[in-house]
């Protein structure tokens, strides 16, 4: 800070007045000022890239600061020439000197006489540290530019925006200012320190901060008043508003959001109005409404020092004095200010403006800066800024304004105008120095207020909302006058300002700068840019582009003398326009090509002009201006390809090339993918030739691509196709030109050889022919070949090769050379067959074009690169021997020879010959191979070849010499020759020839369709066959080429041409090899055969029926069957023949019987042999076409067989079997092992094909014995399900497992164990399936012998059978509160009552009774008509004397004594089980005590033993009250009741029943019907008669919190006072006794005599209660009981069509039942469910339909569905309390940790009346299922809303006291009792608070809380 001096200082202007001696002025220091500068090692320096340009406005004559990028282009001093004209440089003095006087700054402690001008803010006095108020102007990435008084300028680096605290939690991007700030905003800031621009003098920058910590640096809580406006950042936002950070951490801040308009971040400035400050908690809360904080005013405070004025603040004050300039001002007491004449009330002040101010006069004004070092105050009283608000700007820079009025002038300074902008005039002025070229004298003379000017905009003040102009005529004709007039092509003049390496600095008349980056100062380069452009040198240039305030120009003088169209954006760009541009870049495919404004464009190299093989780099230079054509544009991204050919040549006709023409090329350009050609001599045709197509083999195109150079001449390419045009314009518009330049071209030799036969169009292709082409595209199911043009063939996968398992995608790669045999053409589709066995080559041109292509590729190599020349090829000729030294002699011999040092040579171990050699050693070999790209010499040393080598250079004997010739001479094309391998390659063998004096030849071991197949081994040494087909020659490279012979021909037009033999002739063949299932046979001319397993014996099978045979012997067999041709085995054996004796002696006259047809009846015995053993499956060789095939449950019916399946059959096996199943298309059969008999013999004319399900009892009877496999273990009681076949399943009862009654009869079994079974019963339903059961018992299986045990197990079948008293057993099927059902037989069922369950009261139904429990009892009742059968249990009879006897009420009195257990404890009172009898009393809750109990169930509990009186004994309704008060039993004795001697105990513990957890009945909480049941497994369609349990019906799925009525408890129900609430309990008590007996009524209806056993009997009850959603639930699930669902699925449909509309809750229970229905059963069942649920959201409410549906899928345990359907609801229902409590729920029942973001959410869109709700629920779940913490924490952000609901504070306490901590819910009882609330909720706290003592039973802190409740009453006024 500047230092503070009571020296006045000496005024320089005599004319002006002297300043008091009070008067303070900040001093300039002696020292340079960036010594002075205090700086801020925290903040970052910002480049001066990033310093934003200041706004034109400024101080009179005041030098703005400037940066380096002004220097291309400054906005702000756009006339700075007109400055330094001689006639007005006085002028300009005169007015540095006013500047001395007019800038002082004062202090606020004046004494003396007052100063005369006001305090005012240049860049001469501002100084670190001083406080400013600013609007902020511009927003960029990096920084913020802020408008400061007096038309100052400020920079807010992005670091000073804020206080480090934010680092953590705020990424500070690119667009984090922009989000935080916007413009218009204002802000107080603070002068960190000023930088001198090194190259402007006068120009300095001010760096600011906006940080609060600075700006509040001596803030603390008791300066803050409430009615305070203060600025603070955003340090959190929560839920109900937002954290502040006033930069101390004394104290924090709370904004609420209520009233907030607008997205909030953090980090953000706010200012808000204090309305309350917490001294406690050290908060202080905000309010943000803008009217009021615009009024408010900061009242004066004790100890108010400088340091705590802020800027913005608003301030009352008085007016003290009228200054020259100005008003000063008095406020807050102690301070004193001044205010400019610029922020006046009166935005126009007129020359009379001191009229309107008079002293003491009050007035609003705010801080406009504060200087701590003078102590000096600026204020203003505008208007705009007193209410909080930036004055509004409605003019721009640079535009001009004819009837501008003079408002005032000031002598010597300048003029005031009014310049009428829209909507509003808008206030400028204008400096005197810019009025006028010439210099004025006296200025008020020349302009009268009142007069009308035309005034330019020059510059903007933001915060005084005043524009700055000028009238100079010069500056309103100017064109170019700021940034926005520049326009990129726009021809200027411009003078250069400076020179650097880098470019020009240029100045356009208007002031504006540009930069002419140096490549654009010439069209050459320039080495010294100084001497050709000299500072102050005017030159024409050409606006390149304008972006961001920079100006970028040319002085190339083709682009500024071009004539042509400019592109300046991609809206310009038309096809076709020629235009200039110039180059940016270049590279090998192309050129790319600026244009103005930054377009950019791209010439690819055919563009060009270059000439074959041309470097565009040669040709072009970067920066070069080159004359471009548009070819074609894509505005949308922002791409144009351009042509450097301005006019396209014209073609003639005769240019125009046709598809299979054979051309020549020259290489032009070699592509990543491709191969670019010109065509002709003159090289205006391009084709394209793609890398698969350089060769037929595909390591030799990729190999040959690598070695290709522009210029290479290719003498034969073949034209193939011509590319798709980019656009059908361009095509349309010159086809010739499109077609040169888009060939397609090959050169793959078999193409080019070929190219008259292959087809350009499907009329020139034939049926049966074999034709050249390629793959262009491979899919799963087959290969497309192509041919010329777009004319393509499929061939599908089974004829894409001979083998029916090759993988397509893998045998063939796109672009392969193929041979292709048309075999169908149908219409415009041809297919095509690439099996070799039909395309195979007939010569070895395949492996001849290998060779060629090898010594093309080693050429190339050599002339590419520095290896030695081909010449060592003449040396090393094949056949020769050559000398070498051994180099290497692991894995065979390395041999290297001398002057070839890149040349190696091989021995393979198999080539030594016996010679060991050494490494070092010389050694002479025998070349028997060349491999020239690879430099490799494949030798040997075999005596054979080098005794050949001998002979020839030993002797010159022309006999010997002779001898050779003739020995080749003897080999003649297409002669088959013996060969031996001498070495395998990749491609090709290398073979000698014995009997020609061991000749070498060459033989390909792949063909063009088989390049990716498999190879097959050919080990050294072996022979093979082979036919030549080309002798040694140049195109041969010398070799001689060999075609290997296949063993087998499996040509059928070659077999046809050398055989004469037909079906039904008679041969002698001979065995040629002997398999499984066949022998091998030769006959007559070579032709091959074979002989079926089956074509042996006539209907015999015998075990081995080859075993007579051998290899080598001939038989008589006569042809059955004729070749197919389209027999696709590999083999080739196609010709069938038989040896059967009745084959062989019958007539030769059998036909073709290759197709024989099926002559098979169901129940044929058929034998065949086993070919293939699967797990499940044998499958069987019956004839030579026909297969059978064996399940495993049809192979045996005993257990162990089954077991040991796979070993019992292997194959070729003899088995037998009969048909059961017939598939003609497959020529199939299905066998069983057993026989059966049909009723009706199936015939091949009605087969039976693949569908033994719709005829079982063809085949399966009722006493069948069978083989099974257990697939499911069904449910309860459900028994098993059985597979008996491949899709056949049967069902075995609970009552059919064993022979005896046993307590677990599914012990011992597992799914997938095989067991034997018997048939009971074949039966169909109603859906047209078969439904089969089976029993297990062995006595059913393999009858026993009679005897007792057999008669006491057997189970009843028949309901005749059974009389009343009759003992029987049974296992429990289901139970219900009133009965339960037990299982006699897989027929019969029984019912037993609940009174015939036990001789004693059962506690636990479910417990003791489990569902398949056995129990013994007798029989009450039968009715076989209605198919009824009644037992008990009960073991009690007419003599018995058990203790059940003793249940005579008349025993009992009123008044008696009684001792007993607890049985049961209810909500409405206790069951008492009465000692040594059968009778169980109700003691109702009202009896229990003398005192009121709240909680029955925590006092009381099941097994206790307790004393009651007897009150009351109905004996009509046999039942007995009981009371347990105090008050009835003093002095009363207990009536015992002694338990008889002889009485008897049950017949067995089983003897009892138990409630299943699959109830039928109603349950008893709901008012709507409800069914409460566990899930069940799907069972497949083949399980659908297995036991179904009962439907699972869940109406109210929402559990009830227990919230004590939170929500019914409002604070007004609080005040009526605790009897009302108790009223309430009362009646809702009594509405739940009344659902309880509604629910009992329908129970107790469910085992009356009339509950429906059929369907018939359903049908009666639901036509009777139509409405009764009751009776169709039951009769749905009666139909699930039988495995119907889809009768179940119908009735639902009738039922949700008869229930009347009005009757909606019974139409819902329908909807719920039905989706349960379809969630066990439906399949699909995700379809099932969505179908049901669409119906249900056409007639109910959707939340209501949803909350059941989830309900469905909780219970069922499938989370995802639930999560995804809570997704869906919480979207869909988001202002549902209940919706978002249910996924609260599911959250905390799944152990997620995602509650409190859901929570948080929730709360931002509920409705308000909705949070305590949600709120105090989710807090009691997280009690029950959750962190209790966490519901602590929810229960105290809701109490310290609402502090007095009762309510919650019960609520609340009520979950803690469930958590059993005493300390923790005595110190919340404490904090309840301390609340100040009415009297009557006190009542209710103390009286909780009191019982829970009681609870505890602490007699001591029960008299503390009787003692405060006094003390509170005392406390009552």
């Amino acid at each position: 800070m500047a230092p503070r001096t009571d020296k006045p200082q000496k005024n320089k202007n005599n004319d002006k007045p002297k300043i008091a001696k009070a008067s303070k002025k900040i001093s300039k220091p002696k020292r340079e000022q960036n010594g002075a500068v205090v700086k801020s090692e925290s903040l970052a320096l910002q480049l001066e890239d990033e310093v934003p340009d200041f706004p034109r406005g400024r101080e009179f004559n005041v030098k703005r600061s400037s940066n380096d990028n002004e220097k291309f282009g400054d906005e702000d001093d756009p006339k700075k020439e007109w400055k330094n004209k001689k006639k007005g440089k006085k002028v300009f003095k005169k007015s540095d000197e006013d500047e001395n006087d007019w800038g002082l700054l004062s202090g606020a402690g004046i004494t003396g006489k007052l100063p005369r001008y006001v305090n005012r803010v240049t860049l001469k006095n501002i100084a670190p540290g001083m406080k400013l108020w600013g609007v902020v102007t511009e927003v960029n990435n990096k920084d913020l530019v802020v408008s400061l008084p007096g038309g100052l300028r400020g920079i807010v680096h992005a670091s000073d925006a804020f206080d480090p605290i934010f680092n953590n939690k705020t990424e500070v991007g690119e667009s984090f200012l922009s989000s935080v700030f916007r413009v218009g905003q204002l802000v107080s800031c603070i002068v960190l320190r000023l930088d001198d621009d090194k190259k402007e003098k006068g120009h300095r920058k001010v760096w600011l901060s906006l940080r609060l910590s600075l700006l509040h640096k001596n803030f603390n809580l008791d300066v803050v008043q409430e009615g305070m406006v203060l600025a603070a950042y955003v340090k959190s936002i929560e839920d109900h508003g937002f954290i502040l950070h006033f930069g101390v951490p004394s104290f924090t801040g709370f904004l609420p959001k209520e009233g907030w308009n607008g997205e909030v971040r953090i980090g953000q400035h706010v200012q808000g109005l204090v309305k309350s400050i917490d001294k406690v908690r050290k908060v202080v809360y905000f309010s943000s409404d803008s009217d009021t904080m615009s009024k408010s005013v900061t009242k004066d405070l004790k100890g108010m020092s400088i340091d705590l004025l802020v800027p913005g603040m608003m301030v009352n004050a008085r007016v003290k004095s009228i200054l020259e300039n100005g008003v000063m001002l008095s406020f807050l007491t102690y301070f004193t200010g001044t205010v400019d004449m610029f922020h006046l009330q009166n935005i126009y002040p007129a020359a009379n403006w001191k009229d309107k101010y008079i002293e003491s006069q009050k007035v609003v004004c705010r801080i406009l800066f504060i200087d701590p070092s003078s102590r000096a105050v600026g204020l203003t009283l505008n208007p705009h800024l007193v209410q909080n608000r930036a004055p509004p700007s409605h003019v721009k820079i640079g535009d001009i304004y004819d009837n501008s009025k003079v408002v005032r002038v000031d002598k010597g300074s300048g003029l005031l105008l009014e310049v009428p902008s829209i909507p509003e005039s808008t206030p400028a002025f204008v400096s005197i120095s810019d009025i006028s070229e010439e210099e004025i004298q006296k200025l008020e003379k020349k302009y009268k207020e009142g007069n009308h000017v035309r005034v330019r905009i020059l510059g903007l003040r933001h915060l005084e909302g005043l524009a700055t102009g000028v009238l100079k005529a010069s500056a309103l004709e100017e064109a170019v006058f700021t940034h926005s007039d520049v326009k990129p092509g726009m021809v200027v003049k411009a003078k250069i300002l400076s020179v650097d390496s880098f470019g020009a600095i240029v100045q356009i008349p208007g002031g504006v700068k540009a930069l002419c980056p140096l490549r654009h100062m010439s069209e050459l380069e320039i080495v010294k840019p100084g001497k050709k452009f000299q500072v102050g040198a005017e030159l024409v240039f050409r606006v390149l582009g304008c972006k961001s305030k920079r100006v970028t120009v040319t002085h190339k003088k083709t682009l500024v003398k071009s004539k042509l169209g400019i592109i300046s954006s991609f809206v310009d760009v038309t096809d076709g326009l020629i235009t200039h541009g110039w180059i940016t870049k270049i590279e090998a495919h192309g050129c790319f090509v600026r244009f103005y404004n930054g377009v950019q464009g791209f010439a690819p190299r055919s563009e060009l002009e270059l000439e074959a093989g041309g470097d565009p780099g040669a040709v072009y230079n970067v920066g070069q201006v080159v004359k471009c054509r548009v070819i074609s544009s894509i505005p949308a991204s922002r791409r144009i390809n351009l042509s450097f050919i301005i006019k396209p040549t014209r073609i003639s006709e005769d240019d125009v090339v046709p598809l299979g023409s054979i051309v020549s090329g020259i290489v032009d350009e070699v592509t990543s993918n491709a191969v670019v050609v010109k065509i002709n001599s003159s090289g205006l045709s391009k084709g394209t030739i793609f890398t698969e197509h350089l060769a037929d083999h595909h390591g030799q195109a990729t190999l040959m691509k690598s070695v290709l150079k522009p210029g290479y001449k290719f003498d034969q390419l073949l034209v193939l196709d011509f590319m798709g045009s980019s656009s059908e314009k361009e095509k349309d518009l010159n086809e010739k030109q499109y077609q040169r330049n888009k060939m397609i071209l090959s050169a793959k030799s078999s193409l080019i050889k070929y190219a008259q036969q292959i087809p350009a169009e499907i009329s020139q292709t034939h049926p049966n022919s074999v034709v050249h082409g390629y793959i262009c595209n491979l899919i799963e199911t087959g290969c497309f070949v192509r041919f010329l043009g777009p004319l393509t063939a499929f061939s599908p996968r089974n004829q894409a090769a001979d083998e029916q398992k090759t993988n397509i995608l893998d045998a063939y790669f796109k672009g392969q050379s193929v041979r292709c045999y048309v075999s169908k053409i149908s219409g415009k589709r041809v297919t095509v067959s690439l099996k070799q066995t039909s395309c195979s080559s007939a010569d070895a041109s395949f492996i001849q074009d290998y060779f060629l292509m090898d010594e093309k590729i080693a050429k190339l190599e050599h002339t590419s690169s520095s290896a030695s020349d081909l010449k060592w090829c003449e040396r090393f000729n094949i056949g020769t021997v050559v000398e070498g030294r051994v180099k290497d002699v692991k894995d065979g011999i390395v041999v290297c020879f001398e002057k070839y040092n890149d040349l190696f040579g091989f021995i393979t171990n198999n080539q030594l010959g016996g010679t060991v050699l050494e490494k070092g050693s010389v050694v002479e070999a025998f070349v028997l191979d060349v491999a020239k790209t690879e430099k490799l010499v494949d030798l040997s040393l075999k005596p054979e070849f080098m005794n050949i080598s001998r002979e020839k250079s030993s002797t010159r004997h022309t006999k010997k010499k002779k001898r050779q010739r003739e020995a080749l001479r003897d080999l003649v094309l297409h002669q088959t020759v013996n060969a031996l391998v001498e070495i395998a390659k990749d491609n090709y063998l290398v073979v000698s020839i014995p009997d020609y004096n061991y000749t070498i030849g060459y033989a390909q071991l792949s063909d063009y369709n088989t390049q990716n197949f498999p190879r097959k081994e050919f080990p050294t040494g072996k022979s093979v066959v082979a036919t030549v087909t080309a002798l040694p020659s140049p195109e041969t490279s010398g070799r001689l080429l060999l075609l290997l012979k296949e063993d087998n021909e499996t040509s059928s037009s070659k077999r046809s041409k050398n055989s004469s033999y037909k079906v039904g002739s008679l041969v002698d063949a001979e065995i040629t090899e002997i398999k499984t299932f066949e022998l091998k046979l030769k006959f007559g001319s070579g032709i091959r055969g074979r002989i079926h397993i089956t074509e042996v014996h006539d209907a015999i099978v015998l075990e081995n029926p080859f075993s007579g045979y051998k290899v080598g012997q001939t038989v008589k067999a006569r042809i059955v069957s004729k070749p197919n041709e389209t027999d696709s085995s590999r083999n080739g054996s196609g010709w069938e023949l038989s040896v059967r004796p009745e084959i062989v002696k019958g007539s030769s006259d059998i036909g073709d019987n290759a197709s024989e047809k099926l002559n098979f009846k169901i129940g044929q015995c058929v034998a065949g042999y086993v070919y293939k053993v699967e797990s499940e499956w044998v499958w069987l060789a019956v004839s030579r076409n026909v297969k059978a095939q064996l399940h495993i449950l049809d192979s045996s019916t005993e257990p162990n067989e089954l077991e040991d399946f796979q070993n019992r059959f292997h194959v070729g096996k003899p088995v037998s079997g009969n048909v059961v199943s017939i598939n003609l298309e497959k020529r199939l059969l299905r066998l069983v092992l057993r026989s059966f008999s049909t009723p009706i013999s199936k015939t091949i004319e009605e087969p039976q094909i693949n569908d033994v399900n719709k005829d079982l009892t063809a085949y399966i009877h009722e006493g069948d014995i069978l083989g099974g496999r257990i697939s499911k273990i069904l449910p309860g009681v459900g028994g098993l399900l059985v597979q008996i076949g491949p899709h056949i399943y049967g069902k075995v009862n609970f009552t059919e497992l064993a022979d005896k009654w046993v307590p677990d009869p599914l012990s011992g079994y597992h799914e997938g164990q095989f067991l034997k079974c018997v048939v009971l019963e074949v039966s169909n339903t109603a859906r047209g399936t078969v439904h089969v059961d089976l029993s297990l018992r062995s006595s059913n299986v393999m009858p026993l012998q009679d005897s007792a045990d057999v008669h006491s197990n057997v189970c009843v079948e028949k309901i005749e059978d059974l009389h009343p008293g009759m003992v029987v057993k049974g296992y429990v099927k289901i139970v219900s509160p009133k009965g339960c059902f037990i299982l006699l037989s897989r027929k019969i069922e029984a019912r037993i009552l609940l009174s015939n369950l036990s001789d004693q009261f059962v506690t636990d139904l479910e417990k003791e009774f489990p569902v398949g429990k056995l129990v013994i009892g007798r029989v009450v009742s039968a009715e076989p008509l209605s198919n009824r059968v009644e037992v008990t249990l009960k073991t009690s009879t007419g003599s018995s004397t058990s203790k059940s006897e003793i249940s005579d009420l008349g025993k009992f009195h009123v008044g008696d004594v009684i001792s007993g257990k607890i049985k049961r404890v209810e909500s409405f009172g206790l069951f008492i089980a009465i000692d040594n009898t059968n009778v169980v009393g109700l003691c109702h809750v009202s009896e229990i005590s003398d005192d009121h109990i709240e909680n029955i169930e925590a006092k009381f509990g099941a097994g206790e033993r307790v004393n009651a009186i007897v009150l009351k004994v109905d004996e009509e309704r046999h039942r007995i009250s009981l009371g347990m008060k105090n008050s009835y039993m003093r002095g009363e004795t207990v009536l015992q009741i002694p338990l008889d001697e002889g009485s008897n105990e049950p017949i067995e513990d089983g003897m009892k029943s138990t409630s299943s957890t699959n109830n039928i009945l109603l349950g008893p909480s709901n008012m709507d019907v409800e069914y409460e049941t566990d899930q069940f497994p799907i069972l497949s369609q083949a399980e659908e008669r297995a036991y179904v349990p009962p439907l699972d019906v869940a109406l109210d799925d929402f559990d009830q919190f227990e919230v004590n009525n939170t929500n019914s408890h409002s604070e007004g129900a609080n005040e009526e006072g605790v009897l009302n609430e108790k009223q309430k309990r009362r009646e809702k008590k009594k509405a739940k006794e009344e659902r309880e007996k509604q629910i009992r009524a329908a129970e107790e209806r469910l085992l009356e005599e009339d509950v429906p056993r059929t369907a018939d009997e359903f049908e009666k009850l639901v036509r009777s209660s139509p409405n009764s959603s009751f009776n169709w639930i039951k009769y749905m699930e009666f139909m699930i009981s039988l495995a119907d669902v889809e009768k179940a699925r119908s009735i639902a449909e009738r039922a949700l069509k008869t229930i009347n509309f009005r009757e909606m809750d019974e139409k819902f229970n329908i909807c719920k039942a039905y989706l349960n229905l379809e969630n066990e059963y439906g399949n699909p069942k995700k379809e099932a469910i969505e179908k049901v649920l669409k119906k249900a959201l056409e007639f109910y409410d959707g939340k209501k339909v949803y909350l059941a549906l989830l309900g469905m899928y909780e219970r069922t345990e499938q989370h995802s569905l639930a999560d995804e359907l809570l997704n869906k609801m919480t979207k869909e229902f988001k202002h549902s309390c209940k919706v978002w409590l249910r996924r609260v729920q599911s959250l905390l029942l799944q152990k997620q940790d995602a509650v409190q973001p859901v929570v948080e959410h929730v709360k931002s869109i509920l409705p308000k009346h909705k949070h305590v709700k949600f709120i105090s629920q989710t807090a009691i779940l997280e009690f029950k299922i959750g962190v209790p913490d966490r519901g602590r924490s929810l229960f105290e952000e809701i109490l310290r809303k609402h502090p007095k609901r009762t309510d919650l504070w019960s609520v609340y306490l009520d979950q803690e006291i469930k958590l059993k901590d005493e300390d923790l819910i005595r110190a919340l009882f404490e904090r309840a009792i301390s609340l100040s609330l009415p009297p009557k909720k006190m009542k209710f706290l103390f009286k909780k608070y009191l019982d829970f003592e009681k609870s505890q039973g602490d007699e001591e802190r029960i008299e503390s809380v009787k003692r405060k409740a006094l003390e509170y009453i005392e406390s009552m006024p």
